[in-house]
């Protein structure tokens, strides 16, 4: 695993004040509201949440490179490219949450097969 000088800084700022770290990790998310939260009921399990982020963020820079991810929510991070470029404007687009609907075609039914 390796630690770059954006982690340590986020670390040093962990230790001082957890909910600040989570921040600049997430913005304004329900990991930082789940931060204070934590921050406020007792100081180490804030460090340990704002800790528990930090390594997922640095295990997703590691599994999709420098800027390659997206973060989703609960420390979950995806990448933010195709698998495959070239069909990339083919592939369906899944909803995500907060949308109306999802934006899959409808299955293609072959009609000779039957008779």
């Amino acid at each position: 695993m390796r630690i770059k000088g954006g982690d340590i800084v986020l670390i040093i700022v962990a230790i001082l004040f957890p909910p600040l770290a989570v921040f600049l990790m997430t913005g304004c998310s329900c990991d930082l509201l789940i931060n204070i939260l934590l921050t406020v009921l007792g100081f180490i399990p804030g460090h340990l949440h704002a800790f528990w982020l930090i390594y997922k963020k640095i295990k997703a820079e590691e599994a999709y490179g420098p800027g390659g991810y997206k973060y989703t929510g609960s420390g979950v991070y995806a990448p933010v490219y195709a698998a495959n470029p070239a069909t990339a404007a083919t592939e369906p687009q899944v909803g995500t949450y907060g949308t109306t609907g999802a934006t899959v075609p409808p299955p293609v039914v072959d009609n000779k097969a039957a008779y």
